[in-house]
């Protein structure tokens, strides 16, 4: 039997999540002085994503353009980070991720290449064309506005407020959003066995 081209289940959360859970827990449990739990759970943080991206390339012979960005993200804040032991650099870091991808979800559409069909096409089996439209529309938005939120948190807001938001607000609020979008989904073909694949854009 032939090796999955793509994590799935339980080995895409652990791909996806576990490096962020990861510097929660480190975060939480860590016996040193609470001043220096937000740069021993980004050393974590950064040793966790790298596992992560080894694991996929090891195991599934790749690393998702996505799980790239995020790790060299992780490293290159992370390490300004404890360099320069200034915990603003990983505070930074989602708005940066989050503004990112949605300018390129935005180039995206307005070029019409679906970039986001092109990373998660195998997870939404059927989507049509108008259906990865609107979810590419949709994504872009939300981390628009994700990017907002995160600022205005962690610049109004101490270090453990922020940690907490990640782990109780942004978390639920994505899994949240992406319920949302289940019902378009469906509407515009999604799990449908019979239904016309979108075709992709140009490759360049």
């Amino acid at each position: 039997m032939s090796e999955p081209k793509e994590p799935q289940g339980g080995a895409k959360l652990l791909i996806d999540l576990g490096p962020l859970l990861v510097f929660f827990l480190v975060n939480f449990l860590a016996p040193v002085p609470s001043f220096m739990k937000i740069f021993v759970a980004t050393g974590a943080f950064m040793v966790a994503m790298i596992a992560a991206m080894l694991f996929s390339a090891i195991r599934y012979h790749r690393i998702s353009p996505l799980l790239w960005f995020s790790g060299i993200m992780v490293v290159v804040l992370g390490g300004l980070t404890i360099w320069l032991h200034d915990e603003t650099f990983i505070k930074m870091k989602p708005t940066v991720y989050y503004l990112l991808v949605a300018a390129l979800l935005a180039f995206g559409l307005a070029t019409d290449r679906p970039l986001l069909q092109r990373v998660l096409g195998s997870t939404y089996p059927g989507l049509d064309a108008t259906g990865w439209n609107k979810l590419t529309r949709n994504w872009a938005l939300f981390f628009a506005f994700m990017a907002v939120l995160n600022e205005g948190v962690w610049r109004n807001s101490s270090t453990d407020f922020w940690i907490g938001f990640k782990l109780w607000g942004a978390l639920p609020l994505t899994f949240l959003f992406a319920a949302v979008n289940i019902p378009m989904l469906l509407r515009h073909g999604l799990m449908k066995e019979d239904a016309v694949p979108a075709e992709p854009g140009p490759v360049e």
